[in-house]
């Protein structure tokens, strides 16, 4: 299984702390020194999860003229904050790019959503029942967030991205997928507390930072060194961590547990924020154009609900 293409979509406004300085006191070097966050992008009116999605799908077919949009026979979607969980952001990638009659999902694991995405694709291919997929991942945190909560509201962005995966290689800077790895460890601690969004209830909220801290930096570097002693990498070896971008001293805790250097550790929370099950796409897309032949990258990811995952690639 192959990684052909990978594009973003960011919305154009930016919302640094100063906003939320003015809005409720909450000081740029308060929120800088604990989430590494010094601006987020906001999607605007007439924006949602559908139209970052197929904005995502458009970047990406646009910068890979070889994966025909009429050859998808899959679209996977991956998001916790839909704009309309009937008709949903893969119904409307399908309807945008007008490929009928072809397995169309929408999953949520939280932000680990985007591997266990590809883990779907993964499936499809090993039964045969596709060939070349598109994945997509999409969130419009904004649209959920409570700006005025202290604890957390500061804390989401908005984006989207999108992966082109074939079966078969298809060009010689195609990256390998050597593996992917999911799970899920809902029954560990407050994991279903710690982070939450009821719809009909009340938006995002994060009334247990420092567990959801504990327990990504255990299962991002712990999910990660087992993918890396399986295939006999050492960890020097690993060109890129790719980690959710939920929190910079997430990401550097751990680079810091797998004994990586910290500019090995991918990071865009600094201008995007947490934007969800979408981060680690995006930043595997800002670094694309720079993973040579023979580089490693692995991508990890930790989500609300406590699912985890990581994700091991390679240009050879």
């Amino acid at each position: 299984m192959y990684l052909h293409s990978v594009a973003a979509y960011l919305p154009a406004a930016i919302i640094d702390n100063a906003h939320f300085t003015r809005l409720n006191g909450l000081a740029d070097e308060w929120i800088i020194e604990r989430t590494g966050i010094r601006e987020r992008r906001k999607a605007a009116p007439g924006e949602n999860s559908n139209t970052m999605a197929i904005a995502a799908t458009d970047a990406v077919l646009a910068q890979a003229p070889a994966f025909a949009a009429d050859s998808i026979d899959l679209i996977v979607v991956g998001t916790y904050t839909p704009h309309d969980t009937i008709f949903t952001a893969a119904h409307a990638v399908q309807r945008h790019l007008g490929i009928n009659e072809i397995p169309t999902v929408s999953i949520s694991s939280a932000c680990s959503s985007l591997l266990n995405a590809v883990e779907i694709v993964e499936g499809y291919f090993a039964m045969n029942k596709a060939r070349r997929a598109l994945v997509v991942v999409s969130e419009h945190n904004t649209a959920y967030n409570n700006e005025e909560d202290t604890i957390a509201g500061h804390l989401w962005g908005d984006g989207a991205a999108a992966l082109l995966i074939s079966k078969d290689r298809m060009s010689p800077a195609d990256l390998l997928i050597r593996e992917v790895v999911t799970g899920g460890a809902a029954p560990v601690s407050k994991a279903d507390e710690a982070v939450t969004l009821k719809p009909v209830e009340r938006g995002i909220v994060m009334p247990f930072g420092r567990d959801v801290f504990q327990q990504a930096c255990t299962y991002m570097a712990r999910v990660t060194q087992t993918l890396l002693d399986k295939h006999h990498i050492p960890n020097q070896e690993l060109t890129y961590l790719i980690p959710h971008q939920a929190n910079l001293r997430i990401s550097l805790n751990v680079a810091k547990q797998l004994g990586l250097a910290p500019e090995r550790a991918v990071s865009n929370i600094e201008r995007l924020g947490n934007t969800g099950c979408a981060g680690a796409a995006i930043a595997l897309a800002e670094v694309w154009d720079t993973i040579k032949a023979g580089n490693k990258v692995i991508v990890t990811v930790f989500g609300g609900g406590y699912s985890y995952g990581a994700m091991l690639l390679e240009r050879n």
